[in-house]
């Protein structure tokens, strides 16, 4: 059986949720305080239906994803991820057109290039991200990094 859970750690649920928080910690203290699986309203006609976003707000009206992926062990694309990617886009485009909408995710720099899963992302799927939508990448010293 293979195990496909980050070195270290119990579950890849528990990753992503330090992510979050220590994503909010950082996100408070530059400024902007966010409150963890902030709902939402979205869809793309009249009916819309509550989706919980990892982070945000309504004053200001700030929605968040976070995303804690990595390369795989050899270096190749996490394709399953990447698809995990483009459905937060897709939230993102059903949203709510007044919200500020930042997607945030660990650095990851490929072992073999200068390239971060991020930059990956952004070069091989820029069409699958909404306009205004705000790439911004943590690394590992806290430093936050915005893409685009």
């Amino acid at each position: 059986m293979t195990n496909h859970q980050r070195v270290g750690s119990v579950s890849n649920s528990h990753v992503g949720r330090a992510f979050e928080l220590h994503a909010q910690a950082i996100l408070k203290a530059q400024g902007l305080p966010l409150d963890l699986n902030h709902k939402v309203p979205c869809g793309l006609a009249e009916i819309r239906k509550l989706h919980a976003f990892d982070l945000g707000s309504e004053n200001p009206k700030v929605i968040v994803e976070c995303k804690s992926h990595t390369w795989t062990a050899s270096g190749n694309v996490p394709s399953a991820k990447m698809k995990n990617w483009a459905e937060a886009m897709f939230y993102f485009h059903m949203a709510p057109l007044e919200y500020r909408k930042i997607f945030l995710v660990e650095r990851s720099l490929h072992p073999g290039r200068e390239e971060t899963l991020l930059d990956y992302f952004h070069r091989t799927q820029p069409h699958m991200i909404p306009e205004g939508v705000e790439l911004w990448e943590l690394g590992s010293e806290d430093d936050l990094s915005i893409i685009l």
